[in-house]
């Protein structure tokens, strides 16, 4: 690489710059402040573990993302985390250790060896909370409800929700019995809503007619709260479904009865997380189709570290939320304090400090950068001046 080069950084890889950096920052202690003051303790994990923690579990999915690196210490293989959650899982089930329900939250940066596409940063900035040890419709409605207050009031415009449940699909699998690689056919069309393929797919298996029939009415039921009564006449007399589209309703209801102007999207073939969500999956849009935080239930997570645990949570890409979020009126107004321009220092001293309680950056001296205001001396008084 030649000098001139030198500063160039890896593709999907970038640095925040003021003021965009202090906004981001700001952007995340207004999360982290509403996680706190919905009962959700911080924890910090830590940047690289052994790899049979990051990729066990909840990190099936996270092989292809997670760069790998030999310890030189103990000659393992460490991985460098591309998401927080199976880190705060193990942390719920082996280093806490509590009884009864846990609630905690995280942020931090993630590397991914591969981006998400092709204008997806490998570095996104995680914030999220995780709710352990209960299970059911109340701490689903909970954790939902806590991802939508803390970033309603940073996306402009209204708020669109997703909701469905990797479960349905999940039973109808274990209920036909099919094969990995027939599953794994099944999955990959569902995800993408080609029904004709679908279709076909499920009469080579030789399913029972009945079952190929719910299994290839599922990309089509998405959309609005009909959607839900559809899918119940559809799995009339399948327990374990019918369950699942109850407790979506009553999550449904909770949220609707909590905020306004909330739309609800249902999309029963969203098998987002299959090979670790066991239940609800969620999202959240802005009314520009970008997603800023997701989430959903993945029961028995702690199995694996030697607890099985209810869990459900969601995170939140700080970076995309941050652009879109406004600033805070008056954010980062600049005051220039010359030196010595007045003859008493403490009432200087005093009146800097009081604007700087105010949210004015004051900075003393000339240092040559632009500034909204200056502090002066005059009339015997400290005054700003515009």
């Amino acid at each position: 690489m030649s000098i001139a080069d030198r500063w160039l950084l890896p593709d999907g890889v970038e640095e925040i710059l003021p003021p965009e950096a202090a906004h981001l920052e700001s952007v995340r202690r207004h999360l982290l402040d509403a996680f706190a003051s919905w009962g959700y303790e911080l924890v910090v994990t830590p940047m690289v573990e052994y790899l049979e923690s990051l990729l066990t579990g909840t990190g099936k999915d996270l092989d292809l993302k997670t760069f790998k690196v030999t310890d030189q210490v103990s000659g393992r293989m460490m991985g460098i985390r591309a998401d927080m959650t199976p880190q705060v899982a193990r942390i719920d089930a082996h280093t806490l250790d509590r009884e009864g329900i846990v609630r905690l939250c995280y942020a931090g940066t993630v590397l991914h060896a591969v981006a998400d596409n092709m204008l997806a940063s490998r570095t996104p900035i995680s914030v999220g909370a995780e709710l352990f040890g209960e299970g059911g419709s109340r701490a689903d409605l909970e954790i939902v409800s806590l991802m939508i207050e803390s970033i309603q009031g940073e996306v402009p415009g209204r708020l669109h929700i997703e909701l469905g449940d990797v479960g349905i699909f999940r039973d109808l699998m274990q209920s036909v019995g099919v094969s990995a690689d027939a599953e794994e056919t099944l999955f990959e069309l569902i995800q993408r809503k080609d029904s004709a393929e679908l279709a076909a797919a499920t009469r080579e298996l030789s399913l029972d007619p009945a079952i190929g029939a719910r299994i290839n009415v599922l990309p089509g039921l998405c959309g609005a709260a009909d959607v839900l009564d559809r899918a119940r006449g559809i799995f009339a007399g399948d327990a374990g479904v019918i369950g699942r589209i109850d407790n979506l309703a009553e999550v449904s209801r909770g949220l609707q009865a909590r905020f306004d102007e909330l739309d609800i999207y249902y999309d029963l073939s969203e098998l987002r997380g299959y090979n670790y969500h066991t239940g609800i999956v969620f999202a959240a849009y802005g009314s520009n189709g970008g997603r800023f935080a997701k989430g959903g239930r993945y029961d028995r997570v702690g199995e694996v570290f030697g607890r099985s645990r209810a869990a459900t949570g969601f995170d939140i890409d700080l970076k995309m939320l941050a652009a879109s979020a406004p600033s805070a009126p008056g954010a980062g107004k600049r005051v220039v304090a010359p030196l010595n321009n007045g003859p008493d220092e403490s009432e200087r001293w005093a009146y800097i400090k009081r604007l700087r309680e105010e949210g004015y950056i004051v900075v003393e001296g000339e240092d040559g950068s632009p500034s909204d205001f200056r502090l002066v001396y005059e009339a015997g008084e400290w005054k700003v001046s515009g």
